[in-house]
């Protein structure tokens, strides 16, 4: 499943809007980048909290999909998403890590760190369910 990761993460519409970027991916973790820009910004160099949740959701449901039994219909959604901001993300790329920290039949739960450089500035909690 991490060639259609790969695939689905370049092909995504609102992804590439974005510039989200795939940096590296394996069975259970995922690492997205969002390339700072100023049309993610809410005002001065700040990124917005909307955008640094959209990175958070991303990265781990390329985490989920990651180790997930191939389907000839693959579907999901994030059924659970919350954000805990730790200081404002200012003026620069940001790295979210992504890991499975419970993967059942359905649903998978992960946790992301949300980086820009060595600071922490986000952390995530997602639940994503797998198939229909």
């Amino acid at each position: 499943m991490i060639d259609f990761v790969t695939e689905f993460m370049r092909h995504s519409p609102f992804g590439t809007g974005l510039g989200l970027r795939l940096e590296h991916i394996e069975n259970d973790r995922a690492r997205v980048v969002l390339p700072y820009d100023e049309s993610v910004t809410t005002y001065a160099d700040i990124v917005h909290g909307g955008a640094v949740s959209t990175l958070v959701d991303v990265a781990a449901t390329a985490a989920a999909w990651s180790a997930a039994e191939p389907t000839d219909t693959p579907r999901g959604a994030t059924i659970g998403l919350s954000v805990d901001f730790l200081r404002a993300a200012r003026a620069g790329d940001l790295e979210a890590d992504a890991r499975v920290i419970r993967r059942g039949r359905s649903i998978c739960f992960c946790e992301v760190d949300v980086r820009l450089g060595d600071a922490l500035v986000a952390k995530g909690l997602v639940s994503y369910k797998l198939g229909g």
